[in-house]
């Protein structure tokens, strides 16, 4: 085990995708043996340790450079349990050290040119275009405020390059226009109400498009998974596609485990394109949690994070991660996961800003069943100031059987309290139990401060999302709040 890192590489070491001199050769070498032992180096030529509280992110398995994913818990690394969450690890090094604030800045993803290639040559070059001896001689002589200036600033520049250049600050879109009616709806003080519906396991898109004419006249908007717990389906573009062409406003998932930089901003670009304006922006779920044989499990260009930055740029500052110009950007609604149930709250809270600082303009929660934890995760929320920067919308699924409970407890980032199974295990009728739940849930949720709608999870029961909206009184709630903005508008 690592030195100063409590967990293991899970990967090796990178190597370098082109010839070296033979002293870059030899420092390579020492520097992924020294660093190998101390910090479990995967030589990722892009280092963070002095953000990260000398624990190297790398360690992850999915590789993210921005804070845990969506499964994460203090006990162990959902992806493998024998080791901790690394993040979590990080972040509880960075409160005992007092630089959990560095942790906010936003990370760019690998240059790929540089991976597997020493670093150290790479901070003595960029320390001798600074002045190199005769500038770090000068600069002792200055005040001590501005020596520490000049040193974290000369961090930031080995670690942003100038095509990312991340902070730790809030970017707001300037654009006045809602890109899509749902943004519209939610600016206008809306209640709103959207659904998932399950990409089909088939070519065939009848059973689909059945599924989404039962939702037409409840909803304001359906969102499309995108090979959820990595288990292939039709792609979320061609379902958002047949969603417009019956007349319905589509949310397309990007789960970013799926795509390399290039792919996703062509995708969005060509999305843009076809009338598809809102986006969801996800890590996804890890390759080993998909049937056999896995897909890769050793790459993750990017993360959920890092793909909001990319996109917000794309539209607000119209360019292309290369810094190439975007002729016509595209126009698009910007959101991403709440996990109001991951790792503590206060990480999620941290890991919720980072995202809104990215650029996310709206969140769909994971499934809220511990109420209680919610309106915590809430109260973080407006103790940080970030209620009124983020539209929620709150994720609700009714419960289907005592067996489909035990499943849903084991999902990563899912929680359903001890009392809830108690219920549906002494139900005589377990599925209308369920629903029973899920009302109860949503009578609540709906009062809460900051919530804006909700966002149903009916995992293949898409039957019974109209009737929780009627019987809930969520579709009242909608046409009323509609109404009222069409007369303030009027």
């Amino acid at each position: 085990m690592p030195g100063f890192t409590p967990g293991r590489r899970w990967q090796p070491a990178y190597y370098p995708f082109h010839r070296s001199s033979l002293p870059q050769s030899i420092m390579v070498a020492v520097e992924r043996t020294v660093k190998g032992a101390l910090f479990g180096c995967r030589m990722c030529g892009n280092c963070l340790l002095q953000e990260t509280a000398f624990i190297c992110p790398m360690e992850c398995p999915k590789g993210l450079r921005n804070g845990p994913c969506g499964g994460s818990t203090p006990e162990h690394c959902y992806v493998d349990p024998t080791r901790p969450c690394i993040w979590y690890k990080i972040y509880e090094r960075a409160e005992k050290m007092g630089r959990s604030g560095r942790l906010l800045e936003i990370f760019p993803p690998l240059d790929w040119d540089k991976v597997g290639a020493d670093q150290w040559f790479g901070v003595i070059g960029a320390w001798n275009k600074k002045g190199g001896l005769k500038a770090t001689l000068s600069l002792l002589k200055a005040p001590a405020e501005e020596r520490k200036q000049a040193y974290e600033r000369f961090l930031y520049d080995l670690r942003q390059p100038s095509w990312w250049q991340g902070d730790a600050l809030a970017h707001v879109s300037s654009r006045s226009e809602p890109a899509s009616s749902l943004q519209e709806k939610l600016c206008l003080g809306q209640f709103v109400v959207t659904a998932e519906v399950s990409p089909p396991i088939s070519a065939s898109p009848d059973e689909f498009v059945k599924k989404l004419m039962l939702l037409n006249d409840t909803i304001d908007a359906v969102n499309f998974t995108d090979n959820p717990s990595a288990t292939s389906r039709m792609s979320p573009l061609a379902c958002s596609v047949l969603c417009l062409q019956n007349g319905l406003e589509p949310i397309m998932q990007i789960a970013a485990r799926d795509y390399n930089r290039m792919g996703v901003q062509s995708t969005v670009l060509g999305a843009s394109a076809l009338g598809i304006r809102n986006i969801l922006c996800l890590t996804g779920d890890h390759s080993s949690l998909g049937p056999q044989p896995h897909s890769r499990m050793d790459i993750w260009d990017i993360d959920s994070i890092q793909l909001i930055w990319m996109l917000r740029r794309m539209r607000d500052e119209g360019h292309f991660l290369d810094e190439r110009e975007i002729k016509f950007p595209p126009s698009i609604f910007i959101g991403a996961a709440g996990s109001p149930n991951s790792s503590t709250l206060s990480i999620q809270v941290q890991r919720e800003t980072k995202k809104i600082n990215a650029g996310a303009q709206f969140f769909q929660t994971n499934l809220i069943y511990d109420v209680d934890l919610f309106e915590q995760y809430l109260a973080l929320l407006d103790r940080s100031g970030l209620l009124g920067q983020v539209y929620i919308l709150a994720g609700v699924a009714p419960i289907r059987s005592v067996k489909a409970a035990y499943m849903m407890n084991k999902v990563p980032g899912v929680h359903i309290p001890e009392t809830i199974i108690k219920r549906m295990e002494s139900a005589k009728d377990p599925k209308e139990e369920g629903v029973q739940v899920a009302m109860e849930i949503i009578e609540k949720v709906k009062k809460f401060r900051g919530v804006n709608g909700f966002h149903f999870m009916a995992v293949g029961w898409e039957s019974i999302v109209p009737r929780l909206i009627l019987e809930s009184g969520l579709q009242d709630l909608r046409l009323r709040r509609t109404a009222a903005g069409n007369l303030s508008t009027g």
